[in-house]
């Protein structure tokens, strides 16, 4: 009899072990499936459609700031200054600053479209077919926006 207790006690605990295998296997794969990457909306910066940076000219170079996104002085180089220049050329002391509205999408009033072409070193070119040139935006591109952007429409016009 008392030979029986003992199998039945390792039965016993067998059955306990698989349910409890059973139950941690599901656990892991519903865990695995929860854990998959998804945007969560609670703790995502929500992103304006139309943004406004006022750059200016620092040390001969084409800055802007913009502490809300924790930029200072951050430079536009290889072509884009240049792009500047030109798209400011009729906006009466631009050097000591300019307001330049941006989007993804076509607002009323743009007047310079940029198309992208390809990623490079972090950052991202893109064209312009009105002055026929690219330019390279750095990553700073990315505290506008989540991912590049096909195009971008910008319009630039005076601060006052």
């Amino acid at each position: 009899m008392g030979a029986a207790r003992i199998v039945l006690c390792v039965r016993s605990t067998k059955s306990v072990g698989i349910r409890l295998f059973v139950t941690l296997l599901v656990g892991l794969i519903s865990g695995a499936i929860a854990a998959e990457p998804q945007e969560d909306q609670s703790t995502r910066k929500p992103m304006n459609s139309l943004m406004v940076i006022s750059p200016y000219k620092h040390h001969g170079m084409w800055v802007f700031d913009d502490p809300a996104v924790g930029l200072s002085k951050e430079p536009f180089i290889a072509g884009i200054d240049t792009m500047i220049d030109k798209i400011t050329a009729d906006i009466p002391n631009a050097e000591k600053g300019f307001r330049a509205v941006f989007s993804a999408s076509p607002f009323p009033g743009h007047t310079t479209k940029l198309e992208w072409r390809r990623e490079e070193s972090g950052g991202n070119w893109y064209y312009n077919d009105k002055y026929k040139m690219e330019g390279w935006l750095c990553p700073a591109l990315f505290k506008y926006f989540p991912k590049a952007p096909r195009e971008i429409y910008v319009r630039a016009e005076p601060k006052s």
